[in-house]
């Protein structure tokens, strides 16, 4: 049995202000993949016992950024995919019978200002990631900044057409799923309501639960009846986001 935990962060080094360690341990995951560090590796000295760990940094200091805490070895470790390079979005991990792709996925922003990018930044990753499932089966988390349907967030008509709800981001989601993919937490919970991973700071959102399911686990299909547990953790605090969970017999 394979733990993973996923989680975005807001800046890596302001969690770890807020009780990061602690969860981090609690949870004691065989992979512990963040996003959104901000970060320039040499900023944390920050290491845990048994785990080996990748950061991927964006050029802009103090934007974006992934990394990776694994107590496995990976066979191997890549950063990036091709003509997406300078913000620090994806570690892609290879272990004996899988590969870990951890991603921060770009925001089309408020008036969806960047959403030409976005598109591009979908079918570029669909690509890749399909390219990777004709080798060995993917593991992909992370904050992949859209709700899918109006069951990932609270308000959804008031929400259409904005950044996260497009009717553009939901459509590749949709082709990214049909490509071959599995969204874990709804395989295993499809009706459930009021279960989502982010919350604005604003208007007391998180305390009344008005909420979007932004953070996910998706795995390729030919894996998804080896999924044990897929679970939403949002009494972990530190962040605007909450953990996301996956245990697979892999």
């Amino acid at each position: 049995m394979t733990k993973l935990i996923s989680w975005n962060v807001n800046g890596f080094r302001s969690c770890l202000s807020k009780g990061f360690e602690t969860y981090f341990k609690e949870f004691n995951a065989d992979i512990f993949c963040i996003q959104e560090t901000k970060m320039q590796p040499e900023q944390v000295t920050t290491s845990f016992d048994g785990y080996q760990q990748y950061f991927n940094s964006a050029v802009k200091k103090g934007y974006s950024g992934t990394a990776v805490f694994s107590k496995q070895s990976p066979a191997r470790v890549t950063f990036n995919f091709d003509g997406h390079t300078d913000e620090g979005r994806a570690i892609i991990a290879e272990y004996d019978a899988f590969r870990l792709v951890n991603l921060y996925v770009p925001n089309a922003q408020r008036g969806l200002t960047r959403i030409d990018y976005r598109m591009q930044w979908e079918d570029d990753l669909r690509a890749f990631l399909t390219e990777l499932d004709k080798d060995k089966p993917v593991i992909l988390c992370g904050d992949l900044n859209v709700a899918h349907k109006e069951i990932d967030l609270k308000n959804a008509k008031a929400n259409v057409g904005n950044a996260g709800f497009s009717d553009q981001e939901r459509g590749k989601f949709g082709e990214l799923l049909a490509a071959g993919f599995t969204d874990t937490f709804r395989f295993l919970h499809p009706t459930q309501r009021d279960a989502y991973s982010w919350w604005s700071y604003m208007g007391r959102a998180r305390e009344k639960n008005v909420g979007w399911r932004i953070d996910y686990f998706l795995v390729s299909d030919r894996i998804a009846d080896k999924i044990r547990s897929a679970d939403i953790f949002p009494n972990v605090y530190g962040s605007d986001h909450c953990p996301v969970g996956l245990e697979i017999d892999l």
